[in-house]
């Protein structure tokens, strides 16, 4: 009964030991998304103009398309919105979700910074970037062509970010018959 005692702490202390080091081999970084391989969550946002065109979940189908969750309250939009450019100057549609931002202050914004998108919608309250599983702004989504998301990006794209993982998915959807 004393060996008991005495090996139970050290049995404790080996499996917490064997937990906590198996947290630390993971990337903090890397927030997976249950979205994956799933079909874009239904949505329908009004645009950012009054009475202008808006942004729905049936528009992402037919092409491969990224879609940017961004405000003009983000401190990083500013430093990525160069590279949205970028992306829809190379050809490659981009659309974006103004999360809880006034329309006015996404139009002041896109004023200023330029307009990438093919196409805006406005989430005010926020109800559709929980439903994607928004954690901050920017995160940019790519959907394919049957309206399925198959990569989060959480933060903003680089010029890295974009060469690298998400212009060679893009050109992969694309070709995808």
């Amino acid at each position: 009964m004393k060996r008991l005692l005495f090996i139970l702490p050290v049995i404790v202390f080996a499996g917490l030991a064997a937990f906590l080091g198996f947290g630390l081999t993971q990337d903090p970084k890397e927030l997976p998304s249950q979205l994956i391989d799933r079909p874009l969550p239904e949505f329908a946002l009004p645009g950012i103009v009054e009475g202008g065109p808006g942004l729905a979940s049936a528009s992402f189908k037919g092409e491969p398309r990224l879609l940017n969750v961004w405000a003009s309250w983000c401190a990083a939009c500013p430093q990525e919105h160069p590279v949205l450019e970028r992306i829809a100057q190379e050809g490659f549609p981009v659309y974006g979700i103004a999360w809880k931002d006034k329309p006015e202050d996404s139009r002041t914004f896109l004023a200023r910074y330029g307009d990438p998108y093919s196409g805006m919608g406005s989430d005010f309250p926020g109800r559709t970037a929980i439903d994607l599983g928004v954690t901050g702004a920017p995160e940019t989504f790519v959907v394919d062509k049957k309206g399925r998301v198959r990569f989060k990006q959480i933060g903003p794209i680089s010029p890295e970010i974009w060469e690298q993982q998400i212009k060679p998915l893009m050109q992969q959807l694309r070709a995808e018959a």
